[in-house]
């Protein structure tokens, strides 16, 4: 049961979106700053997420009508700008993911503050806009992240764990919508085998490692909810998974009552819905001063 329902476009049962986040071969260069340009193994794992799997995924999504939503740090965008003119073609979206996935809760405001805006700037020059939602590597938001997408116009957040539905979260510097996330929806825990970076998940048929995203949509489509999916191209995109995620697509899609969609209209719906008085639940922040021990 959702206790704060949300009304879907044209009678839709349930919202419900696949988001790629294309950290290609960022992470081997953030793990091992001194020799991961040298790590040829993790180096070519990543690069099979923006030449291989984003065709692959962006082809299934042409033939089944999908527009849907990518993150992508800009390092990932400059070093591989086909994959960037592949999205954009298709009609899809792509949020800001940090500059080089540099986990935002490791660095002081002045530096969060430089990688974010370094970032935007490659957003615009390569997309000519601004981005209209974030997620944060490792869903590690801070406080500070949260002010600057308000002060920056951003109109979602893709990182927090607080509802099963799109949410509000308020702050002293204004408001933002939430679209939750959550690691039962997410390729890391079952399919990251990435010795490198401290992950070594035991290799796994795919349709064990999938089973839990279909279990979890199916309680979202019976409640009448919303469903988010946080992929990696290099995980999920291989041929083998993404056949199986491409036969369940035609499924769900074959029920003709589920709406998918980028992340950035999912988010332009529920804030036009409240503003014509749909009530949506808000979150109030910060949700402490400072550590709870010191009193």
């Amino acid at each position: 049961m959702i206790r704060n329902p949300i009304p879907w476009p044209n009678g839709a049962r349930m919202a419900a979106a696949i988001t790629f986040d294309v950290d290609a071969d960022s992470l081997i260069h953030v793990a091992r700053p001194t020799d991961g340009f040298d790590r040829l193994a993790p180096i070519s794992m990543g690069r099979y997420g923006p030449t291989v799997a984003v065709p692959r995924i962006l082809d299934a999504y042409r033939r089944l009508g999908l527009r849907q939503t990518f993150f992508m740090p800009a390092w990932c965008m400059e070093t591989y700008p086909e994959t960037v003119e592949a999205i954009l073609e298709a009609g899809c979206e792509i949020g800001h993911h940090s500059y080089l996935h540099e986990n935002p809760a490791s660095h002081s405001d002045a530096e969060q503050g430089y990688w974010f805006d370094r970032a935007t700037e490659v957003h615009v020059r390569m997309t000519g806009r601004k981005p209209r939602g974030y997620r944060a590597p490792v869903y590690n938001v801070t406080q500070g992240v949260l002010d600057r997408l308000i002060a920056d116009g951003f109109l979602y957040d893709s990182s927090l764990m607080a509802d099963d539905i799109p949410y509000a979260m308020r702050t002293a510097a204004g408001e933002i919508l939430e679209l939750p996330v959550h690691w039962g929806s997410d390729d890391w825990p079952p399919f990251a085998h990435y010795e490198e970076i401290g992950y070594l998940m035991p290799v796994r048929a795919p349709s064990d490692g999938l089973r839990g995203f279909f279990e979890e949509f199916d309680a979202q489509y019976e409640a009448g909810g919303f469903w988010i999916g946080v992929f990696h191209p290099f995980l999920t995109g291989r041929l083998a998974r993404w056949r199986a995620m491409e036969r369940w697509l035609e499924g769900v899609l074959a029920r003709g009552d589920v709406w998918f969609a980028p992340l950035e209209d999912i988010a332009a719906h529920v804030a036009a819905v409240r503003g014509a008085g749909t009530p949506v639940r808000e979150e109030r922040l910060p949700y402490y001063a400072r550590p709870p021990h010191l009193g």
